[in-house]
């Protein structure tokens, strides 16, 4: 951008680093930038829908001061404010496929508006930059030329505001900033440096040119609302925090100085003494208190017209301390202003841990043989406790919401729906009381009943070492989430974890095959004295299932030792490809290199490879006609990628004219809809059939299902993260074959092992707990315009492609066991979702009562939100595989 950077250096201009705060989304900031003040994490699921902004704002204080305001951009402006705008025209932002449209149709408002005098206020938000990063990163080749056009359109302002100048007319303001920055990957939202350092110019002939080297300073973000706010002479929004920026008064009258920094002052004394009981204790207040009476003192000599040197040295030291003063209560407004909903926090902490509970008290029926559980719901409607209960819950929410300083959500819903949810509420509670009593009685009595050799035989019931690292593990795993760096760097958990597990099932396997190996041999020596038979060998090998891909079972034994040797390896390549987190996120990786324009046949290579494997691995379920569709709609997504050019042909040498590669996607599209189609069918197929046939119509419908979302995330997945999938897929092909069906593990060891796998692959395909690792771009493949619901929907499925899949294998695995119980898939299930619960309540407890520190409500809320959405998608999956299995299993009970 040369013409920008001549004038920040060089012109009538002053340049700043503006930090922003976490979450750096759009709509928060622009609160940020126009109220001053510090947006919470709510405002991130705001940003979806932005509603009308009703704070104390500079849009409004100017659209009452009878300035007209005119604006062109980010429709998200348009739903802050919508009635203070003379004349608007909003762009769509989500449809972050476009960064050609959404820049024109701002700038062809441009010429004639600059022509007319009819405005007061311009406001201009481009989106084309931002767009790019989100599709290719902010190393892309787009970037320049679209930094040069952003350079041109502010050449041709500043040259348009400079010709309209006069002498009688005050100077105009031209400011350049930004909302956020960007990491690394092209996103944003998190706290990253690259994310919260945005450009603040403000270029004005009122200010002085530049001689020398110019080096910006460091402000806040909402440093630029009381700094426009003085300079338009509007009232301070009543809750900025932030302060006059001096640099830009630094060549006003010393009176003016001291005016404007006495006004900034007072509204930030105004807010501390409203929001904070001590504020009197607070060494800024204190100091603002002794620079207005010194104030007032230089104003008395200056009004009797002292001109010595008393004067300037008393108004530089009022000066100083009103700067320390301003800085003191900025500072200490900014940590004390996060302000959370406690009462709608802790109604819902009881709720969650009431689920809980639930869970855990009907572990031993839902993993019985029936699998059902009974909640005494409706007799616990009708008890007297229940009474007592809804009739203090309700009494309190009465007390809650009619006090004086009642202002949260759950006081704000109808009477008969916050009612109703705090009935719920006891009701469920003493249900739990009654099934806590009832499973307490039943143990008692079952312990009573036992003969003093059943009884010995129960207490020398021991679990195996894989059974303890398995549980120490989860349990380990959630106690950290106590830890904000923890949370920073869960991956590094995981990942130790997973490491752990394929090294302890590597003993298992040696144990298996080698200490094992003598007492077969001894045993196949005796069978060998005994008159051999035709039927029912004792001794006959049992189906193994490497025996369908036609491994012997000298091979097979070998290929289960290097299982989990290889798994070590797909992982330690994994976690090369992508850096995440927090601390070492900038740090380079495999998957910056290969985005690299120069290394895009590297890219090509990689990409092929890892589509033809997992062809290769999903075909193997699937029928002829979805092999066929599998294959093609592979094709397809390598010509997608080609066509957005991340790859390319091999008769293709040199990037051709990038496209958006709608038609291709949506010919993938169709293949997926195909193979789910012909899952769906074979499911509902099977639950009318005959129980001879419905288990394998089920069981192939289920796998036809799963390969339609693994065609589906191989499309959505950037060219780089391929390798993740088709990794994923070959770990879980070894383990099914080699691992667990030759050492027997059970159901509840099978789901944690998926559990682990899952979370780990979460973190491998680049996610974090971090919102900026979250690619929105994903939701657009294929669409032409902003379709909110399917870009939602797609933008979750691929952020939680990993923990998905594993869970469908999961499903698949355990309803295609031919020698597993009728309620393994059940007891699955449910597993997985009190494996998804325990952390989601551990979380809403923790983050209840950190509450006053907002570093670590900053870090837990990205993460509340991950497992708010995890619980969601597990029992999702609980409801609808079990409701499956369960009809699958009265069928074979009638059969």
């Amino acid at each position: 951008m040369p013409f920008t950077r001549q004038i920040v250096e060089e012109g009538s201009s002053h340049g700043f680093i503006a930090k922003a705060r976490a979450p750096t989304v759009t709509m928060p900031r622009i609160k940020a930038l126009t109220t001053g003040s510090i947006p919470g994490f709510i405002d991130v699921v705001m940003n979806l829908n932005s509603p009308a902004l009703l704070e104390d704002n500079l849009i409004r204080q100017a659209k009452d001061a009878g300035k007209r305001i005119v604006f062109y951009g980010d429709d998200t402006w348009v739903r802050l404010f919508p009635r203070h705008f003379t004349e608007h025209d909003g762009t769509t932002s989500f449809f972050v496929s476009d960064y050609t449209e959404v820049d024109n149709n701002v700038t062809r408002h441009l010429d004639s508006t600059l022509k007319r005098a009819d405005w007061d206020v311009l406001i201009l938000h481009y989106l084309g930059l931002d767009h790019i990063g989100h599709i290719s990163g902010p190393h892309s080749a787009l970037i320049g030329p679209k930094l040069l056009e952003m350079d041109d359109i502010i050449k041709k302002i500043h040259t348009s505001l400079t010709a309209r100048e006069s002498e009688d007319a005050p100077p105009d303001l031209l400011v350049l900033c930004s909302d956020h920055g960007m990491s690394e990957t092209g996103s944003h939202g998190g706290s990253s440096e690259p994310e919260v350092s945005t450009p603040l110019v403000l270029i004005s002939l009122a200010f002085p040119r530049k001689g020398g080297a110019f080096q910006p300073s460091t402000v806040e973000q909402v440093d630029l609302a009381p700094t426009l706010a003085l300079a338009l002479a509007l009232p301070i929004p009543r809750n900025s925090v932030g302060r006059l920026l001096p640099a830009v008064v630094e060549q006003a009258p010393l009176r003016e100085q001291l005016r404007l920094l006495h006004l900034n002052g007072h509204q930030l004394s105004s807010l501390l003494r409203d929001s904070n009981p001590t504020y009197q204790r607070q060494d800024g207040y204190e100091l603002f208190r002794v620079a207005e009476k010194a104030h007032g003192n230089w104003m008395k000599l200056y009004l009797e017209g002292n001109t010595s040197e008393v004067l300037g040295n008393l108004g530089r030291k009022v000066l100083k301390q009103y700067l320390e003063a301003l800085q003191s209560m900025s500072l200490a407004l900014s940590k004390q202003l996060g302000r959370y909903d406690m009462y709608s926090m802790i109604v819902g902490m009881g709720l969650i841990l009431e689920v809980l509970a639930l869970l855990l008290l009907a572990m031993p029926e839902a993993l019985g043989g029936a699998a059902c559980v009974d909640v005494p719901l409706a007799p616990a409607c009708l008890s007297l406790p229940f009474c007592l209960l809804g009739l203090l819950a309700c009494s309190t929410h009465v007390l809650m919401c009619t006090s004086a300083e009642a202002n949260c959500y759950f006081c704000s819903l109808p009477w008969p729906l916050a009612f109703s949810a705090l009935l719920f509420v006891a009701a469920l509670l003493c249900s739990l009381a009654a099934m806590a009593v009832c499973v307490l009685s039943l143990s008692l009595t079952f312990s009573l009943s036992l003969s003093p050799l059943s009884l010995q035989s129960s207490l020398d019931w021991t679990l195996s070492e894989l059974d303890i690292l398995l549980l120490t593990g989860t349990v380990g795993q959630t106690l950290s989430l106590g830890a904000s760096s923890f949370i920073e760097e869960e991956h590094q958990t995981w990942y130790f974890l997973l490491n752990t597990l394929c090294l302890a099932v590597f003993q298992d396997v040696c144990r298996k095959y080698f200490k094992e190996r003598r007492v077969l041999g001894e045993e196949r020596e005796e069978s060998s004295l005994l008159p051999s038979t035709t039927d029912g060998d004792p001794l006959r090998p049992s189906f193994s299932p490497a025996t369908e891909l036609g491994v012997s079972l000298g091979a097979e034994k070998w290929l289960a030792l290097t299982t989990p040797l290889l798994t070590l390896v797909c992982c330690r390549l994994l976690r090369s490809l992508n850096q995440t987190g927090v601390q070492w996120a900038h740090l380079p990786d495999l998957g910056h290199w290969l985005n690299n324009g120069e290394h895009k046949v590297f890219l090509s290579v990689l990409a092929v490879f890892s589509l033809l494997l997992i062809f290769l691995l999903v075909q193997r379920h699937c029928s002829l006609v979805s092999t066929i569709a599998l294959a093609l709609g592979l094709l397809g997504i390598y010509s997608y990628r080609a066509a957005v050019g991340s790859v390319l042909f091999p008769w293709q040498h040199t990037s051709r004219s990038i496209s958006k590669g709608t038609g291709e996607a949506r010919f993938v599209y169709v293949f997926v809809l195909g193979i789910l189609f012909t899952g769906v069918k074979d499911l509902l197929c099977s639950q009318v059939t005959a129980a001879g046939g419905g288990g394998h119509l089920r069981s192939r419908g289920l796998w036809e299902v799963y390969s339609g979302m693994v065609l589906l995330v191989a499309l959505l997945l950037r060219p780089h993260n391929l390798p993740t999938l088709a990794c994923c897929l070959l770990v879980q092909t070894l383990m099914v074959q080699f691992v667990w069906e030759r050492l027997r593990y059970d159901a509840a060891q099978i789901t944690i092992m998926h559990y682990w796998f899952g979370q780990a692959f979460f973190y491998f395909q680049g996610n974090s707990n971090n919102i900026a690792t979250v690619d929105i771009s994903v939701g657009f493949v294929g669409l032409e315009s902003y379709v909110e619901v399917p870009a939602v929907i797609l933008t979750a499925f691929c952020t939680y492609a990993g923990p998905v899949l594993w869970a469908c294998h999961l499903m698949c695995y355990l309803s295609s066991e031919r020698d597993r119980a009728a309620g393994a898939l059940s007891h699955g299930c449910y597993c997985l979702a009190v494996l998804r619960s325990v952390p989601a309540a551990l979380y809403v407890a923790l983050t209840t009562a950190l509450r006053y520190h907002l570093f670590i409500w900053s870090v837990f809320s990205p993460k509340l939100l991950y497992e708010a959405t995890h619980v969601l998608i597990a029992a999702a999956a609980c409801l609808i595989f079990t409701a499956v299995d369960h009809d699958h299993r009265e069928t074979e009970s009638d059969g």
